[in-house]
């Protein structure tokens, strides 16, 4: 292979094929182009169909690429489109673990086969791969094709360092055991003690037999060969956690990656139609809002959202739901009570989806029931929303003890994985709305709000520092000589 001479460093972006990846990774790929890179990125074919089939006929996708809107003001971002190894058709939700599993299989080849692709024919050269860190063939492929490794990590630091330290779990009997333990977790590097009930729902399963496990011990073995770790977060609010981390490896946290004017990206990533909720909240006084979502992929039992559609009536508050179809189940059509839009009329809206950062941006929002995802947890800070936490699967047991535990910018909505009742929902909505407890974490939620956006401040916040730095360090990795592409 030619020598890399070129100074414009190129590189292919991956985001996990979920909306919770995708949103972050479309912020990254345009902050770098920004900063002068050549940015490839890729969705598959599933993802890139739900994102334009969901837009309005006005919408900024232009034919195939949904950062036409971007280009027009002279980014270099390509799009390219990927076979996930299932049809259009095939339900990745209904069907996760036989999506996982052949996935994990066919995926790789697929990956490839399009960056060999774009290292012969792209100017200028391709010099970078970025990709999620849940994708377990990175460093294969960036060692095959001569490529600087760069692993994107979409959650929080407290996260990545349980996954990274999986094997100190297995050895203290907290991960992988017949009966894992159940005492406090004290000995993981940067992390203060930590209880098992707050690890990722995947650590606290005893099958690790899974799909979802093989893709966990392949991916946070493959992360350690990474030579950068971006992370979505920022260093103040994780400063011990971090901290560990860069003693590992170079790792930045360049957090929180918002589309530029944060309520309106020119970049479409919903997978679904959005409805317009601005002119119901307009009617509504300032802060008397409750906007309720539990993300888009996560499910619920149908008895917790009955309980909590009963809460949400006896509370009295005005809210802004956000139902999907599929919440509970595919199987399941009904899954309010009956009767009960008529009963919430004027006081409640129940939509399919919406665009979140447009409604918890607005004045008339004043707190969130969330699954606690991470990027709606980032948001909420930005909008300086306190939360209800209702955490459903995965990282968002964890991200529930930054929220409640640590931050203190929120509260559970039910203690103790207590069965969920309708009055405890309600004391709970109104507790947030108002009163002491919404006073206190109205003011730790303003705190934290001031440390994300002077993380951002240009030239001296600290993430836009790290960031400055990591592209930095980029150009210089790239023009180092790292051998010829093997394989081709």
């Amino acid at each position: 292979m030619e020598k890399k001479s070129h100074t414009k460093p190129h590189a292919v972006v991956f985001p996990y094929p979920f909306q919770g990846h995708v949103i972050p990774s479309v912020h990254l790929a345009v902050k770098l182009a920004s900063k002068g890179f050549t940015i490839t990125f890729v969705n598959t074919h599933f993802i890139h169909h739900q994102i334009t089939k969901s837009q309005p006929n006005d919408s900024t996708i232009d034919g195939d690429n949904i950062f036409a809107g971007v280009r027009k003001s002279g980014l270099d971002i390509r799009y390219a489109i990927i076979n996930d190894g299932f049809p259009l058709g095939f339900d990745r939700s209904l069907n996760h673990d036989q999506f996982s599993e052949r996935f994990l299989r066919v995926f790789p080849a697929h990956v490839d086969e399009l960056v060999g692709n774009i290292v012969l024919h792209s100017h200028p050269p391709l010099t970078c791969l970025i990709a999620d860190t849940f994708f377990t063939w990175s460093s294969m492929i960036a060692s095959k094709y001569n490529l600087v490794n760069i692993s994107f990590w979409t959650e929080p630091a407290l996260v990545l360092a349980l996954y990274y330290h999986l094997d100190l779990l297995m050895e203290n009997g907290h991960f992988a055991s017949h009966d894992n333990r159940k005492d406090t977790i004290h000995y993981i590097p940067g992390v203060p003690a930590i209880e098992p009930k707050d690890l990722m729902s995947y650590l606290q399963a005893t099958d690790t037999s899974t799909p979802e496990h093989k893709i966990i011990f392949k991916a946070f073995a493959d992360v350690k060969r990474a030579d950068f770790i971006l992370i979505n977060t920022v260093h103040e609010l994780e400063p011990t956690t971090i901290s560990a981390l860069q003693e590992k490896q170079p790792t930045y946290a360049i957090g929180p990656i918002f589309p530029s004017g944060f309520a309106k990206s020119v970049v479409s990533t919903s997978l679904w139609s959005e409805s317009d909720c601005n002119q119901w909240l307009s009617s509504k006084p300032h802060g008397s809002v409750l906007y309720v979502s539990f993300g888009s992929f996560a499910h619920a039992c149908k008895k917790d959202i009955e309980e909590i559609a009963q809460g949400l009536l006896v509370s009295k508050v005005s809210f802004i739901w956000v139902l999907r179809p599929n919440i509970v189940s595919y199987d399941e059509s009904e899954i309010l009570p009956v009767g009960y839009e008529d009963e919430i009329k004027g006081r409640g809206l129940i939509v399919p989806w919406c665009s979140q950062i447009e409604v918890i941006s607005h004045p008339a929002i004043g707190g969130f029931i969330t699954h606690c995802g991470w990027n709606s947890i980032l948001e909420s800070i930005w909008c300086g929303i306190p939360l209800l936490a209702y955490p459903l699967l995965t990282d968002q047991f964890t991200n529930r003890k930054l929220v409640v535990d640590d931050w203190k910018i929120g509260a559970n909505l039910v203690d103790d994985k207590k069965p969920i009742t309708r009055q405890e929902v309600a004391d709970k909505i109104s507790r947030l709305m108002e009163g002491k407890s919404n006073d206190e974490m109205k003011k730790n939620i303003k705190k934290a709000r001031q440390t994300l956006q002077s993380a951002l401040a240009a030239g001296d916040g600290p993430s836009d520092k790290m960031f400055g730095e990591f592209v930095r360090e980029v150009n210089i990795k790239i023009q180092k000589p790292r051998g010829g592409v093997r394989g081709i």
